[in-house]
């Protein structure tokens, strides 16, 4: 996935479309519209969470119940009441999020080991200019999450987000030629999507759909803008009201380029 073609050039949008992330963001967490986005959000890129909680040292059935306590803390309390409407980037937030969290399971682990008391200590996300708060303690078992040896980068998590960004693009697309019938064309043109079309001859891939080579360089081309088309819709998604999707989505393709 990360042999993406660089995006061309597009022409702006006529109008600023409302997305997830600005409905959240408009409504401050107040509305039962907001919340609903929050959770679709969060359903949707639930793996970059897991991944960089499993990547902070803590693997198996304690990996998923943090990412579940985690989402389960981030939903239930008034987690945006202090971020500034039009700003930030939902993945900003969120890993600023996952961070805090983290670290507050550490410092109450490192407490039980002591003996000590459990003070609270906020769950926020600083350096994303997003802060959230959650009430109350944590179940138990969570106190024994060993302490992780290193930081995991910032990077890693930006590179499981666009992983999933293009999964979910992906998904999109496969689901949009299935709907018109066009499912085996779908899977025979996909590794020049995805960069898995080494080996493959553009000849052979012509003569099962019954193109010429021509046609099929154009079926290729068409393939690959629409998949960029449904990448930046699902960046648009993600960012606030005003933010530059093509910024971000280079940014991704960066961190893509980058090694893991």
């Amino acid at each position: 996935m990360s042999n993406m073609t660089p995006p061309e050039t597009t022409r702006a949008p006529a109008a600023f479309v409302t997305t997830q992330w600005t409905r959240v963001l408009a409504a401050r967490g107040d509305s039962a519209e907001a919340q609903a986005a929050l959770g679709d959000l969060c359903a949707d890129y639930y793996r970059p969470v897991l991944t960089y909680i499993q990547r902070s040292g803590r693997d198996g059935d304690i990996a998923r119940d943090l990412t579940q306590e985690f989402f389960a803390r981030l939903l239930a309390r008034r987690g945006l009441d202090t971020v500034e409407p039009g700003r930030g980037r939902f993945r900003s937030f969120l890993l600023g999020a996952v961070k805090h969290f983290l670290a507050d399971q550490h410092d109450r682990a490192s407490a039980a080991k002591r003996g000590g008391g459990q003070e609270h200590v906020p769950l926020d996300a600083p350096g994303a200019g997003d802060t959230m708060h959650a009430e109350g303690g944590m179940n138990s078992a969570f106190l024994r999450v060993a302490d992780p040896a290193t930081p995991v980068s910032d990077a890693f998590f930006d590179r499981q987000w666009a992983l999933t960004i293009l999964d979910r693009a992906l998904a999109a697309l496969a689901a949009e030629h299935q709907a018109a019938d066009k499912a085996g064309q779908f899977e025979t043109l996909k590794p020049w999507l995805t960069g898995d079309a080494e080996q493959l001859s553009q000849a052979e891939a012509a003569r099962r759909l019954g193109l010429n080579e021509g046609a099929l360089k154009v079926a290729i081309h068409r393939l690959r803008k629409r998949f960029r088309e449904l990448v930046k819709a699902e960046i648009a998604q993600t960012v606030g009201e005003g933010a530059d999707v093509q910024t971000e989505l280079n940014y991704l393709l960066e961190v893509l380029s980058q090694s893991a």
